[in-house]
């Protein structure tokens, strides 16, 4: 019985009916009972409202371009606010996929894109801007303000690590610092004014929790500095490994017996400023003393420590931070080219890897030279389009003919098909899966009487 009309319908109505005939049935996005047939003639929607009409769910943001074989951005979408189908997102909203939020989710973060803002995904951490030490309440590093570092991406001002935050302060009752609670700095990829270590845990013989740290821009700076490393005798190697830029501020690196490697750094090769400049590497491991020397892979710019990862650039190639002799443009499971920067990329995971020759010239899926599953257009595929809306707000549908390209469904076709359909004269019925003179999952097609 439909509620809101207390009109017993007819069985095919589903409960809800505005007339006692089957053809009186309200339509089917309708969730309380209608005036009419039409999905605007509901007095309430099961699930969205756009402009008056229920519908199953709003515009797209993307749909398929049949021409560039394709998603392109739909310029008639939608966002679900609610219930509601809305062209843009109140203001005090940003935009997540195709819906309003007011907050976005842990691993995107909001950007300002085509005057709107949205969530974008995250590349590794999101940015996290936090506060450094300097201040008269937050003179170092210590274990009472370690954990306020956790994911920090930017550091606002500095970082000093004084005796009093590594070893403790008795006057102030703060405990010693665990070295492994250092590990927080392994997110941090900017610093705006300067890094100072004076102090530092006796297990650690390099500042690799910095691995991720690219750039120093010295806008406050002491003494003129903006890197210094002081007094550190258990330090064997900066292990900088990410550092390229130094914006303003000179480096100070002094007093540290064990360290090497620092002589071999191309130090200008960072540098931005006109006042930047190195003022005392010295008192340091003498050259002839340390015995060793950046990996065969590095090139002439120097490294920071011992291993193909520390180096300033490559030699030859680089992969994800370190540096390699070749790419796996032959061999290996997953292929790859290079860029202009002489960076292994892989092949897009559709790639057909090739006996004896590259495999793709790119990161695209157009940009293969086989595929290893199926293709539609020029793009491999892992299975061909399948109910995605294109610019008419119909449902494509596609399936793989013997050689592997993604073919047109028949327009009968409703949910797919496993084959091409070419319906002979006579009435119309439906019918459904392994009919077998038909290729159709679920469809509408003329049979002869």
């Amino acid at each position: 019985m439909s509620r809101l009309t207390k009109m017993v319908c007819a069985p095919q109505c589903n409960g809800r009916c505005f007339g006692r005939s089957p053809r009186d049935c309200c339509h089917i996005e309708c969730a309380a009972g209608c005036k009419g047939p039409l999905d605007e003639d509901c007095f309430a929607c099961r699930h969205f409202n756009d402009s008056g009409a229920c519908v199953p769910q709003c515009p797209q943001t993307l749909i398929y371009n049949k021409q560039t074989f394709q998603m392109e951005t739909n310029p008639n979408a939608k966002y679900q606010y609610g219930s509601i189908c809305v062209s843009q997102c109140p203001t005090h909203f940003v935009v997540d996929g195709s819906s309003c939020v007011s907050v976005c989710p842990p691993d995107k973060t909001e950007m300002e894109r085509d005057g709107q803002r949205q969530c974008e995904l995250c590349s590794g951490f999101c940015p996290k801007v936090c506060n450094g030490t300097g201040a008269e309440h937050r003179q170092t590093v210590d274990s009472s303000n370690i954990d306020s570092f956790i994911n920090c991406t930017k550091i606002q001002g500095s970082l000093h690590f004084l005796v009093t935050g590594i070893h403790g302060d008795d006057f102030k009752n703060i405990p010693p610092l665990d070295a492994k609670k250092l590990e927080v700095f392994r997110t941090v990829r900017e610093i705006t004014d300067i890094l100072n270590i004076q102090s530092w845990p006796k297990e650690l013989n390099n500042l690799s929790v910095f691995s991720s740290l690219t750039t120093i821009q010295g806008r406050s700076l002491h003494k003129r500095f903006s890197l210094m490393v002081i007094h550190i005798p258990t330090l064997t190697s900066l292990g900088l490994r990410s550092l390229r830029y130094i914006n303003d501020g000179s480096v100070y690196i002094s007093q540290n017996a064990n360290l090497c490697y620092h002589h071999t750094v191309n130090w200008t090769q960072l540098f931005r400023g006109r006042r930047v400049r190195v003022n005392n590497l010295n008192n340091n491991k003498p050259f002839a003393e340390c015995g060793r020397v950046c990996d065969p892979l590095c090139s002439d710019a120097g490294c920071w420590g011992p291993g193909p990862d520390q180096c300033l650039t490559c030699r030859n190639y680089s992969r994800h931070g370190t540096c390699v002799g070749s790419c796996n443009f032959l061999s290996g499971d997953k292929r790859e080219f290079a860029r202009s920067d002489e960076e292994c990329v892989a092949c897009h995971s559709e790639c057909k890897p090739q006996r004896g020759k590259v495999s793709c010239t790119g990161t695209g899926a157009d940009e293969c030279v086989a595929c290893s599953n199926l293709q539609d257009g020029p793009y491999c595929m892992s299975s061909c389009p399948a109910g995605v809306l294109d610019e008419h707000r119909g449902l494509i549908f596609k399936y793989p003919n013997k050689e592997g390209h993604c073919e047109p469904c028949h327009p009968n076709c409703t949910h797919g098909c496993v084959g091409p359909v070419f319906p002979p004269a006579g009435g119309y019925k439906t019918l459904h899966v392994n009919v077998p003179l038909l290729s159709c999952a679920c469809c509408l097609v003329s049979l002869k009487s």
